[in-house]
């Protein structure tokens, strides 16, 4: 074991809520001047790259197992593709705040699917009432005024959002049962290349004649995005991966939102509704009951 792990594992962990949790409004940001599927082609083909570019100095070797090539194919579908095709697209409706809170449920859908998935990651009782709660704290959301927060496109773009934490969770899910001894860095390059080949394909059919503008504030998000937020975190976040469980390693989520909705307020000018912030709270209570502390293994 590598000496000073145990304190790797929680700074690896402040890391990916710190950055994480501004990827939220980087997004935001990038949409101004860049549409949604457009965005993401550029952000995945550029941490893809830059991930391939470092693998032969790490010492990477890719596609050596069915196994890890079936990872890559899930990984492409589920957690890229599939959940950020779902926020970047909502995205353009509600405000960044709102979709991280959303996404918070994250933590919920991994305990739900790894009591099935998992050996050793069986619901509670209290696990089940956590969910209960946490998921109470989404209807609370859904029950605020969304003329607020941008009208009807709002309250739809944030019932698809909730799309995104399911999909990642199975992906999340999928990794940790069979992505033992298969390089962090293996399953983040390749499934961010094919992501970007398929949102590009996505974005020539659906975005034509869409305008792009590629100001400094659009081009600085997508470079953020792409080296922060997609190749420094997924590397981490693998990582994890195999250091703990998976419901423990998806209770970063619940601090995101906290970091999300403060950038998104300060900087976005975002509004924060008293449903919103009493619908964040029942979320987080519900992923601190349904995913309990553990004891810490010899």
């Amino acid at each position: 074991m590598l000496r000073g792990k145990p304190l790797l594992v929680p700074a690896a962990a402040v890391t990916l809520t710190l950055i994480w949790g501004t990827t939220w409004a980087a997004i935001r940001v990038g949409l101004r001047g860049v549409p949604p599927f457009t965005g993401m082609a550029a952000r995945f083909a550029l941490a893809s790259a830059l991930l391939l570019a470092v693998a032969p100095l790490l010492g990477v070797r890719f596609g050596g197992s069915a196994r890890e090539r079936r990872l890559w194919v899930a990984n492409a579908l589920l957690s890229f593709c599939g959940s950020y095709g779902v926020v970047y697209w909502c995205e353009q409706w509600i405000p960044s705040g709102l979709g991280s809170v959303l996404f918070a449920t994250f933590p919920l859908f991994v305990a739900i699917l790894a009591h099935f998935a998992l050996p050793g990651e069986r619901l509670t009782l209290r696990a089940v009432a956590g969910i209960a709660v946490g998921f109470a704290g989404v209807a609370v959301l859904f029950s605020d005024d969304f003329r607020l927060l941008g009208g009807r496109e709002v309250r739809v773009a944030a019932a698809v959002m909730l799309a995104s934490p399911l999909l990642s969770a199975a992906s999340t899910v999928a990794v940790k049962r069979w992505g033992e001894g298969i390089h962090p860095v293996s399953l983040s390059a390749v499934p961010m290349g094919a992501t970007a080949a398929v949102m590009a394909a996505v974005a020539l059919v659906t975005e034509r004649g869409r305008p792009v503008t590629l100001d400094a504030a659009s081009v600085g998000a997508i470079v953020y995005l792409a080296v922060f937020g997609s190749a420094v975190t997924f590397c981490l976040y693998y990582w994890l991966m195999s250091e703990v469980t998976a419901t423990r390693l998806s209770l970063i989520a619940y601090a995101i939102p906290v970091v999300a909705v403060a950038v998104g307020a300060v900087f976005l000018r975002e509004p924060v509704t008293r449903r919103m912030l009493a619908g964040a709270l029942l979320v987080v209570l519900g992923v601190a009951l349904a995913v309990p502390r553990t004891k810490r293994a010899p």
